[in-house]
Formats: C-alpha cells, structure tokens, sequence
C-alpha cells in the first residue's frame, strides 16, 4: 500500500480515543442514566463512551436508527439537557465522546413525526422538502407510493397499484392542523384544496401527492429509497449540499460547544458519494476522530482517501474469531455439512443464489429503478430492451464480490462482477457488452445508482439470509466474516496486524456490537466444536433422533445456538431462544417468511426449543456434551477478549461484555445491563479463577478487561507498534503472543488439543531480555508456558523496571 491520504483520520490535534465502550441509550437507559455510570467506565479502564444515535427517533425506537428530526436530542433520550450532562461528566472524569450518526434515511413508519416526510406527502414535488429525498416521481406518475395495504383492503391486491380497486378502511377526518387520510392508525396529509366536506375518501386519496399501495408493491413498484428493504426507512440526499447542512444542525451544534469528541457514521455504503460525505463532515467537525460503518470483504481495503480513522472493526473481529478455530475441524465439519444437506455445499454458489433471490424480490423496485436510468442513456434496441436490462443487472449485483465500489476506486470489483456474469448468464452477453461503459462512467446516474444498490443486496442476501442457511461452524457467520474461511493461521494473522498497526492504528477493534448474530461468548463456545467434531456429531445427530426436525441443516444452526447461550440459572433464556428461532428461519426464508410464515414448520422449530428445557433425554443429549465446550468456550473467550483489547486499532467493549457476553442477533443483544453488578464485582476485586462451570461468574473476564483497558489508557506508549513474539516447544502452536513496543499479549488458542497433549510442557515464549511482569496474574511472569498461563489462560506483560 501507498502512503494514507493526508485527510485521512483525525486532524492534527484533535483527540484520538485509546479505547471505547458501548452504551445503548433509549427511553429506559437515558442520558441522565449513562451519566451516572461513567465513573464505573473510567473505573473499569476505558477511556471514551460511545453512544448509539442520539437524534429525535420514532416513538418507541429502542435503537434509534428511525431519526425522525435532525434538528433535536430525542427527549426521551435524555433531551439537550441529557447530552450536556452527560458531556460535563465525561470532562469531569476525562473521557471522551463518541456518538453514532444516521446519515443514509429517516424513518417514516408514522409520517406525522418526521415533519420533512410529512411535507413532502403534502406539497410533493412543491416542497420545500422535496429534493431531500431519493424520489423519482416519474415512476409513480407524479406521486410517492406507499405500500401499506392489507391483502383484505384492496379488491385486486395483484392488480397494478393504480387500477387495484377502492381501499376499504380510508377515511378523510379533519383536525385542527387540516384535514387526514386515515387508513387503520395510519395518517396522512391532505393537500390542500384537494378535499370537501362529503368527499368520498379514495376520491381525495387519488388527488393526493402520495399513494397508498399494496403492500407488496414494495418488491417491484416502489419509487423511493429505502434503507435495504425497510419500507419504513426512507433515504435522504446528504450528496445535496442543503440537505447536508440541514440534516447536521444538531451534530454541528455538538462539535461547536464541545459536547462530543468524535462520530461513527452509519452505512456509508448507502450515500451515493461516502468520500465527499466524509469530506463534508470533517470540514464540519473541524476534522474529529470519526469511524464508518463498513463491511470489508476477505481481501478488500478500505479506501485510504477517506477522511476517516477506519472502520467499525467487523474485519478484525473475523480474523479474530477465525485464528482461534482448529483447521483440524473444516474437514469433518464440512462433511456433516453435506450430510445434512444431502451434498457439499458451495458457499459462493450459495450467496449468489440468495443475492439473486433478493435482486428479483425484495429489492427488484431498485434493479428497475437502475434499469430504467439506463434504457434513458441507451438507444433501443433488441439488447436494451427493459426485461433484458433487469435480468443483467440483477445478475451484475448478485455476482458484486464487495459492498460497492466507489469509482474510480473499486472498478476491479466491477470487471469482477461483469466477468462472473458472462460466465453465469452468456445469453445475455450482447446486454453486459453495453451495460459495461455506462456502468464504468463514475458520473453516469446508472453507475451511481449501482453503487449504491449493491450494498443492499449482499446485506440482504447474505448478512440476512445465507448466514441462516449455513450451519457449518455458524461462529463464523458474523457480520464482516466469510463463513467459507474456516480458519487463519497465527503467520498470516500477524501479517494482517503488521498492516493494520501500519495504514490504520486508530481504527475501532470490536468482538460484538448491536448488529452481531452471536454475542462474543456464544462464538466463543461455538468454536470450541471445531476441536471435538466427533462428539458435536454424535450429539446433533442424538437431537435429531429425539427431535425430527423438517430441515437438519437448520437443526444445526438451531442446536448450536442452544448449545452456544445455554445457561439454566437465565430465566428468560427459553423466551430468548424462541425469538432467536424464529428471526433465524424467517431470515433463511427456504422454508418460512416473515410475509408467509409456514405454521407447521415453525410450529416444529419452536417444540424443539421448547424440548431442551422441557424434555429430560433431550436436556440430557445437551449437557453430555456442554463439558467437553463450556471450559474451552471460556478460554477461547478471554483469549478474544484479550485480544480484542490489544492488537492495533481502539478497542471497544460492547455494553456488559466486560462478563460473558451470551446474547443472540439482536434485539437479544440489546437487552438491558446490569451494571450495579458489574460495578459492584470491579470495587471488591474478587478475583476467581477461570473455571469450566456453566454457571462461572465471569470475574476472570472482567480482570483481563480491566487490566488490559487500563493499561492501554495509562500507559499508552507500550502500544505503539507490533510484533509477533515467538514460542518453541511441543505445544507451540497453541500459543499467540505479539509485542506491541513495550507489552506483550500472550493468549492460548486450541485448548482442548491442548489439554489432549498433556499441557504446555517444555513450550516457552521468546521474550525480549529483561524481567517482565504479568499485570493479568499480577506476579513476575515466566518464559514457561506452564507457569506463565497456570493461573489464567492468556498474559498481559511489562517490563518490570518500565
């Protein structure tokens, strides 16, 4: 790689954070509430909070992502009172800030609480509001389509949207800001003049700016865009310089009186320019420290001309998870796969078939909105005909390699794509011949449309589908992962850590974040399959004898779940694995759909949740294999811990998983924390060691979490580089150590080949010359293995007289 580009990361001066921690706040865990539990942050090690969105949120929003008012802290967030308490603090404790941004859409579930959306389904294209939006008008005859309609309202719901018939249950009500449509609890404007005292309502619904259609329009007939597929999430066009200014009033507001230190924007992908967003907000944040959403597929480099610090840390976490894996279990692993399968299952194969699903579904209205953008550029003709077009690109999407490209940058991603497609599709060869020029012109309205499209369908297509379908070792079916790498050896992870500590040091370094399908703790224990896949074998296949279930494969992905989160003493763990399921086979969307759920399918996952806990052979089937995983799951956990918090880039730790992090996709994971017990387990410092029992109270996390987060932030000048540090010995492979100039990370990895060994033995690190000190165990620390890691299974040492 070349040199970074000059505006990429914080500006000279601005305040960089050492590390980060989570919180999610919401109506019931406020700003006044995170305020109070910032001393325990400091107290635990960490140096900066970082807060999910701030801004004014649908009502009810336990995430806010659904920004309704760019111009306002949503009051039952905490409020502008909320935020300047909480940043008084934070300055009192010397913390940083930073807060998560939305800049990609809005929500628009309830038009009336986002007062640009409502605006726009008023005036239409007369609205002030209107160029804020991705609309194309033209497509919708000069009116917005909304697909709301219930199947038992429209007399033709498969009808074209304008000739399906009268909507039952629409009716005009007036109030005192002007007269509504009103469809069920749904509320529209009336423009106006377009309605009478006595008018029939679908006679004032045709004369309005918007339309109410079926729902399913959405697949086809939509013409705004969305957020991926959800209807209620409207995208914004932050590449217009006063929909910029207008939509960071408040984030402005925040960098101008020193409230926050530092952003993490959204799903860049989305924005139809990232690079000159990125630009726009550094000019706007006086270049702060700001991070960007973004997936890196295996081989794939961020752009280095962005004016950002790096990503979320999604790549990490896969490289992380992955050299903690035993390769010994791709093997048998692979061929219980195809035994449940009924053959080998090819993951690329796979995801093309999903992207593909999504390109002709749920995210069709976006490949006819690119077509129809290209048949106005292209002369007619037997190759450019409008079926032809829509084949193509949908093709072109599902074989995307990446995200998106940004071109210039990116376009051998784009000649990846046009090149797996002919081989694909050579019918339509003639069509990718002409589509290659428009859609290589960085300026084309196709070729920008594209970009941003491409990025839905891998998210839709394999994020939320094939990762359901793919039940090999599902811990490595995480966000920023390619489930069909199974494993990295410690060589080529120290290579990948050379290169981040060299092109992006300050980027965010994560284990779980709100959007993981499996909390850290559940991977952790996943992983530890991969070293006895005989006895997970023996023990799926018991569960499908006892408990049939119509797909086996989906049984694998299912057991392995229950397997990862099992905790008895958890009372709300059987609600907890319902809901997983059913996201879990909806999302798979093979079997059953969130639109046309399958009862008995559904009806036979959820008896085998419900017979984990209520069945004694079945529960039984379980805890005869939970020792063989439970000991080595929390090995592996403190090992990623340690790691997380270590290697180059700012480690952030995801609310609560200072202990064992159990969580499935969320909203599982983002359930409330408790940390009066986490405050209370730091003060006594109790320190147990690790044990192999369900039910271990996780103090030996929080110690290498604490010890580790407070060494980075005190003494941050023995994190300035990296170095793999060697080991010899009969058991040197079960060992990963690296020095980071000046401290040195020692974690084990494979531990129940290592256990099968007989331990470390005659194993020893190759420590620099000096005496070192394990501020993990907290005692002079030892080249053996054997007595370095007796007590816990990783080390963080300094040199003694440093």
């Amino acid at each position: 790689m070349e040199g970074k580009h000059r505006d990429a990361g914080p500006a000279d001066g601005q305040r960089v954070p050492v590390s980060t921690y989570r919180l999610q706040i919401s109506e019931d865990f406020d700003l006044f509430e995170a305020t109070r539990r910032l001393a325990y942050l400091r107290d635990l090690g960490v140096d900066w909070v970082y807060l999910s969105p701030l801004l004014a949120a649908e009502a009810g929003s336990t995430h806010g992502y659904d920004v309704v008012a760019h111009d306002r802290i949503d009051p039952t967030r905490g409020g502008e009172a909320g935020l300047a308490a909480l940043s008084a603090e934070a300055r009192r404790l010397g913390l940083g800030v930073l807060v998560d941004i939305v800049p990609n859409h809005v929500g628009v579930a309830a038009p009336s609480e986002d007062t640009w959306w409502w605006d726009v389904l008023k005036h239409g294209r007369e609205s002030e509001h209107a160029t804020a939006f991705d609309i194309e008008w033209a497509a919708g005859d000069g009116r917005i389509r909304i697909p709301v309609i219930g199947d038992d309202d429209l007399d033709d719901p498969a009808a074209d949207p304008s000739a399906a018939g009268p909507i039952r249950n629409l009716r005009v009500v007036d109030t005192p800001d002007g007269a509504e449509l009103l469809y069920h609890d749904n509320h529209y404007p009336v423009a106006p003049g377009t309605w009478s005292e006595g008018d029939d309502a679908n006679d004032v619904h045709a004369r309005q700016h918007y339309e109410l259609v079926h729902w399913q329009v959405a697949d086809e007939g939509l013409n705004y865009r969305r957020f991926f597929a959800v209807n209620t999430l409207a995208a914004v066009r932050v590449e217009d310089p006063e929909v910029f200014a207008e939509s960071h009033k408040e984030v402005r507001r925040w960098f101008e009186e020193g409230l926050v230190d530092g952003l993490r924007v959204d799903h860049p992908d989305g924005l139809r320019d990232p690079k000159r967003y990125l630009d726009d907000l550094a000019e706007l944040t006086g270049g702060a420290y700001v991070l960007v959403e973004k997936i890196l597929e295996p081989g794939e480099e961020l752009p280095e001309s962005w004016a950002t610090a790096g990503t979320t840390g999604y790549d990490v976490l896969a490289h992380v998870d992955r050299v903690l894996t035993d390769p010994a279990g791709q093997e048998p692993l692979d061929a219980l796969e195809a035994r449940l399968r009924g053959g080998p299952v090819d993951w690329h194969a796979m995801i093309h078939g999903t992207k593909r699903e999504v390109a002709d579904g749920i995210l069709n209205s976006e490949v006819r909105r690119i077509t129809r953008e290209v048949r106005r550029i292209l002369p007619a003709g037997p190759d450019t005909t409008t079926d032809r077009v829509v084949d193509a690109v949908a093709e072109l999407l599902a074989c995307f390699p990446v995200y998106r490209s940004y071109l210039p940058e990116g376009r051998e991603h784009l000649d990846q794509a046009f090149a797996a497609a002919r081989e694909e599709r050579p019918d339509l060869a003639s069509t990718f011949d002409v589509l290659l020029p428009v859609l290589s012109d960085p300026w084309t309205p196709p070729a920008r449309r594209f970009q941003q499209t491409s990025g839905m369908v891998m998210a839709k297509g394999v994020e939320d589908c094939a990762f359901y379908r793919y039940s090999r070792l599902t811990s490595l079916n995480e966000v920023g992962g390619d489930p069909s790498v199974f494993s990295l050896d410690p060589a080529t992870f120290h290579e990948h850590m050379t290169v981040r500590q060299g092109h992006w040091p300050h980027a965010m370094t994560t284990l779980s974040t709100h959007d993981t399908k499996r909390g850290e703790d559940v991977r952790a224990r996943i992983t530890a399959l991969a070293e006895v896949p005989g006895a997970w074998e023996a023990t799926l296949d018991r569960l499908l004898e006892l408990v049939p279930l119509p797909d086996p494969g989906f049984a694998s992905l299912l057991w392995q779940a229950v397997v990862g989160a099992w905790l008895p003493s958890d009372p709300d763990l059987r609600d907890r694995l319902h809901g997983y399921a059913e996201k879990a086979m909806r999302e798979a969307g093979d079997r059953t759909t969130w639109t046309d759920p399958d009862e008995a399918y559904e009806a036979a996952v959820h008896a085998a949740v419900d017979a984990a806990f209520d069945r004694a052979e079945v529960r039984g089937a379980i805890e005869d294999l939970l020792p063989r995983v439970v000991g080595p799951g929390w090995v592996n956990a403190l090992s990623a811990k340690l790691l997380s918090i270590t290697l180059p880039g700012v480690p952030d730790v995801y609310q609560g998983s200072e202990l064992w992090e159990q969580s499935l996709v969320d909203p599982d994971n983002r359930r409330p924390v408790d940390f009066e017990a986490r405050r209370t387990m730091l003060e006594l410092a109790e320190w147990s060691p690790l044990g192999e029992a369900l039910d271990d109270p996780g103090s030996a996390k929080l110690r290498v979490a604490h010890t580790a987060l407070t060494l980075r932030r005190d003494r941050p000048e023995l994190f300035g580089s990296y170095a793999a540090v060697p080991a010899s010995g009969s058991a040197a492979d079960h060992v990963l150590a690296y020095d980071r100039g000046g401290a040195i990370a020692v974690v084990t990895r494979l531990p129940v080949g290592l256990a099968a060994r007989g331990g470390w033995g005659d194993t020893e690190l190759e420590l620099p010359p000096g005496r070192w000190h394990d501020v993990v165990a907290d005692r002079p620390a030892s080249t053996r293995l054997a007595e370095l890691l007796d007590a816990y299974p990783v080390a963080l040492l300094v040199q003694e007289d440093s």
